[in-house]
């Protein structure tokens, strides 16, 4: 992991120095702001999330230090622990619950969601909404959800003071180094682009690999029950029913995703390192199977992508109008 670690954090820093310092041309800076906005993905895949998943070391301390680079990469730690770990993780896929299935009411992603006459476009033009994903997180969600005390309907407790001055400070960090000290070297209509462009890769790759996951047709959706009823399946049956594995042979695409393309095991053991995955995806099939549960997994990325495109548009549909699962 230490190894993997500075080779991403090499890669963003080289792609920061070469589009602030060295890219010449509009070619140039396109090739920087692509590189950037990788890198800051792969950052988010492979250190922050294992990172404040408590799965990057067996030390607290090296989890919480790393955990702090999605603060400097433009989230806030705090709150995406409470939207991520436990909202996201503990009711997966669930309307009203999981706050990264709403895209409400721009897009249709589940059939217990409100269908509008404009979703039957939605395959077409969900990507650019992707693309914007981070600047609406960076910019506005994350004071929003501070301010709040809530990520959408489900309810956070206040930071502390600690918690809160490390997620003013972060944002302040992020906000230096990606517009003020370009800044200093560039014109700000320049700066303000490239910031677009590379936000723009970087909210397109982490949503696109988000939906691969969990918003294909094998995976299954749900309401809460009426009446504060419990949910009817167990919590891990749920986990694996409303998740999907993708491109689990490929080694390139498990290196740069931080093993995210086995979403069936992180959703499992979220504090186990992503290294172990390929080898506990065998145990978890095979347990699946020996219990008569549906494991599900799409051999390559093209799959999941189609997948993916499929089901919006059948989300976008008014045949789609149908009760969840």
């Amino acid at each position: 992991m230490y190894v993997k670690t500075v080779v991403i954090l090499a890669w963003f820093a080289a792609s920061y120095a070469w589009l602030v310092f060295g890219a010449t041309g509009p070619w140039g800076a396109l090739a920087g702001c692509l590189s950037l906005g990788l890198a800051i993905a792969g950052v988010g895949f492979s250190v922050q999330h294992d990172a404040n998943h408590g799965s990057y070391s067996s030390r607290r301390g090296i989890n919480e230090f790393l955990g702090g680079t999605l603060d400097a990469i433009g989230g806030s730690s705090y709150v995406w622990g409470w939207k991520h770990n436990i909202f996201h993780h503990s009711h997966t896929n669930v309307v009203g619950l999981d706050e990264d299935i709403d895209i409400q009411p721009f897009c249709r992603l589940a059939p217990g969601q409100k269908l509008r006459s404009g979703h039957r476009f939605q395959y077409a033009y969900i990507w650019l909404l992707y693309g914007l994903l981070t600047l609406k997180w960076h910019f506005v969600d994350d004071f929003k959800d501070l301010v709040k005390g809530s990520v959408g309907r489900q309810k956070m407790p206040r930071p502390n003071r600690r918690k809160l001055a490390g997620a003013v400070g972060g944002k302040l960090l992020f906000y230096g180094w990606a517009l003020v000290l370009p800044w200093c070297f560039h014109p700000l209509w320049q700066v303000v682009l490239g910031h677009v462009l590379t936000s723009f890769v970087l909210g397109l790759t982490l949503a696109t690999v988000f939906q691969m996951a969990h918003c294909v047709e094998e995976a299954d959706f749900s309401v809460p029950p009426e009446g504060g009823t419990t949910f009817p399946r167990d919590w891990a049956t749920h986990q694996v029913l409303s998740t999907v594995d993708f491109a689990r042979g490929n080694p390139l695409v498990s290196w740069y995703l931080g093993g995210l393309n086995f979403q069936v095991e992180h959703h499992l053991f979220p504090r186990v390192c992503h290294l172990h995955y390929p080898a506990l995806s065998r145990i978890v099939e095979e347990t699946c199977r020996e219990h008569g549960i549906r494991y599900r997994a799409n051999e390559s990325i093209g799959a999941a992508l189609k997948s993916h495109v499929r089901w919006l548009k059948r989300m976008g549909q008014p045949a789609a109008i149908e009760g969840a699962v």
